[in-house]
């Protein structure tokens, strides 16, 4: 099986605390996915965020329906948590998220390792675009809700040249 790697960071002008408990909020997943994923979580209400919490969605990709299931294998707040899919369109999805303080706001890091049927030949039609624009969209609503909420947000990070910063590294093989 062929396993592919996204990459993504993003430094936003927020406490460490207040952007992990934004993401520790389920429900604010659905805020910062794209409008033309249909996205939905199904799990009923209070989702009760820890090791080995599942949580189910629907979604729609190219216009068909899918339904998702992940499981938080690894909680640690407010520094990291990892959201592996148990059932959905992938052969393997694996999404570690990393907070980190840095230069007076957070650093937030996404590393997603995935499988997807077809291998690369459909990784590379389909579903690295769709990750790339799915996490582009993720960055621009991050930056525009934490814009909002912060008292100086013409100011850049001090030191930074860059906010943001997403990219795809070449597939390996796993054993």
């Amino acid at each position: 099986m062929t396993t592919h790697t996204f990459n993504a960071e993003l430094w936003l002008p927020e406490k460490l605390d207040a952007v992990f408990s934004f993401f520790a909020d389920a429900r604010n997943l659905e805020a910062i996915t794209p409008p033309w994923l249909n996205f939905a979580i199904t799990t009923p209400e209070p989702i009760d965020m820890h090791t080995g919490a599942r949580i189910d969605y629907q979604l729609r990709v190219h216009g068909f329906p899918v339904r998702w299931k992940t499981e938080i294998s690894v909680w640690d707040p407010p520094y990291r948590f990892v959201d592996q899919q148990l059932r959905g369109p992938y052969q393997q999805w694996v999404h570690a998220h990393t907070f980190e303080e840095r230069d007076g706001g957070t650093l937030c890091r996404d590393k997603v390792e995935y499988s997807v049927l077809g291998g690369r030949v459909i990784n590379w039609l389909l579903v690295r675009r769709d990750v790339e624009k799915i996490f582009a969209y993720r960055q621009k609503a991050l930056v525009a809700r934490f814009r909002e909420r912060s008292p100086s947000p013409s100011i850049p990070p001090p030191n930074r040249s860059t906010q943001s910063h997403s990219g795809y590294t070449e597939p390996h093989l796993s054993k």
